[in-house]
Order: C-alpha cells, then structure tokens, then sequence
C-alpha cells in the first residue's frame, strides 16, 4: 500500500504536469487509446510519460491486462491529488488571464436545483448586466455531490443547505438566508390541511406526495418531517427534478413541499398553502474552499449574493 503522504512529498521529484493531465486521463477512460485522443497526444507517447511518472514514484499506477486497466492502491491514492492539482492550476490560470476591469473570466457555481430556480435568476441577471463577459457555469446537484466538487476543485462557489450531512472542515460557509417551506397542490383538488389556511404536517399522512429523487435535500428533510410526525410518507411519483415535482402537482397527481421562493415564482396553475407553525424551514449558506481564495470574479459574485 503506497501512502498519500509518501505520493504527496514524491511531488518534489520532477514530476510534470503533463504527466499528471494523462495519468487523469487514463484513470478516467480505463483506455490509453481512449486517453491518447482525448488529450490529443500519440498513445505511445502517452505510455512513455505514464511509464516516466511510475518510475518517479516507484510504484505503478495501473494494472495492465488486454482490454482492462484498473487503477493500483497506488493510482487510487495519487489520483484525487492530481485532479485537485489540475483543478487548481485551471483556477490560477484564469485567475492570471481575468483584467483589472473584469472583462473577462469564468465563474463556477454550484447550487441546489431549488436554488437554481428560486434564488439565483435574479442576482446571476444583475452580475452578468455588470460583467457581461464573464461566462457563469452552473452545477446543479445536491449539497453532498456539491460540497465534494468544491472539495476536489472543481467549483468556485456554491449554495449549498445546511446543516451539512457530513463536517466539511476545509469549506469555509456563511449563512446566505432562511427559507420557509410551503405546500403547493393543483387548484382542483381538494385543499391540503384541516382548515384550507395552514398544513399541518400530520396532515400529509393523508395526501400522496410527488417527492423528488434520491439526494435532493427537499427530500430527505421532508421525509424526516413525516417521520418525526410518526408516518411513512405516501408517494405518488417521485424521482423528479424541481420542474418535474412542480408539473405533476399541476397535473392533479399529488401535493409537494417547495421552498417559498421557487413556489412564488412557479406561476399559473398551483394553491400554495403554508405549512403551520413551527413549520419546515432551510438554511442556505454559500462556500468556498477554505485553502484556496475564490477567483476575483466568483468574489464579486459572492459578494452580490451576500448585499442581495
């Protein structure tokens, strides 16, 4: 078993770049021809830096067979290091190419599909009236896929709910808002709740739900809801995305629970009914690495969200 640490000080070999950019490849494609063109190099000339980069570690990264190439103990510890390497690199080199007067430049931001829906069409409008030529590239996912993409370098930013499922201390978050979350239900169907004005949330033990898929946040906070309330929930479709969720309430097939501003901004052909009080609500916070300083435009970014 080769250690992270003894791979991580082998960094001070004269290791290249280059050869970390086709060892990741390799990992990722399990095929050196596949490797060879996606990186736009002949495969021979793969292989001799593939080669190059075991003997500097003294340890193969592969174990070759015809038509299989897996990663040793040794490839699995070096490959997270070197994507996070590659990933960093990529940031300092657009950080390097961004002018004073961020013309140019990339932001990579993270967030939940709710998020996406509700609270960033507005400000990520505002940011790109300020800074039309700086390009927005948007992550949606849920906070544990997303917290493991700032993790490895592959986001500048994210929103993410807290609290987190796991402690993420090399993310470094400030709490953004604290949404309340509402029952929304076709307009022909029966009204949700006991008295049409509040939704109790016993009340859903008698209402099929329209859940969303496995690692949606929404999901697990509303399942855990139920079951504090000493149910099971009723599922009558579940595994879609927000847009999804939101037409089959249209459609009469059941009721869901949606942060208030995606409910707000849903339009025609949905009751929003609020949920009584304590109510369900969601911290939603945004993070960083805590090693790595955002790029100057996901700064501004950042700051925009937080004078929003």
């Amino acid at each position: 078993m080769v250690r992270l640490d003894s791979i991580a000080g082998s960094y001070r070999d004269p290791m290249q770049f280059q050869q970390l950019q086709y060892f990741v490849a390799v990992a990722e494609t399990r095929h050196f021809t596949r490797a060879a063109e996606r990186v736009h190099v002949a495969q021979p000339s793969l292989s001799q830096q593939i080669k190059a980069l075991e003997r500097e570690l003294g340890a193969d990264l592969f174990l070759r067979a015809r038509g299989n190439i897996t990663l040793t103990d040794a490839g699995e510890a070096l490959l997270p290091l070197a994507r996070r390497i590659l990933a960093d690199a990529d940031t300092a080199r657009h950080e390097v190419q961004e002018l004073v007067q961020l013309r140019r430049g990339r932001v990579r931001l993270g967030a939940t599909p709710s998020l996406c829906t509700g609270l960033l069409p507005d400000v990520l409008r505002a940011f790109h009236d300020r800074y039309p030529g700086i390009r927005l590239l948007i992550e949606e996912s849920g906070s544990h896929d997303l917290v493991r993409e700032l993790a490895r370098g592959a986001l500048d930013l994210a929103l993410i709910v807290l609290p987190l499922p796991t402690p993420a201390p090399a993310l470094t978050t400030v709490e953004l808002l604290r949404e309340d979350l509402v029952v929304v239900s076709s307009p022909e169907a029966p009204v949700p709740g006991r008295d049409g004005r509040a939704v109790e949330i016993g009340d859903l033990e008698g209402e099929r739900l329209v859940m969303f898929r496995h690692g949606y946040d929404l999901r697990e906070l509303t399942v855990a809801a139920c079951r504090s309330a000493g149910f099971e929930p009723d599922f009558a479709v579940e595994g879609g995305e927000m847009d999804a969720v939101l037409g089959f309430v249209r459609a009469g097939l059941g009721v869901a629970v949606v942060p208030r501003m995606v409910a707000a901004r849903a339009g025609r052909g949905l009751r929003v009914t609020p949920l009584a009080r304590p109510g369900l609500h969601r911290t939603i916070a945004l993070a960083h690495r805590s090693d790595v300083a955002p790029p100057r435009a996901a700064r501004e970014l950042q700051r925009m969200l937080l004078e929003r």
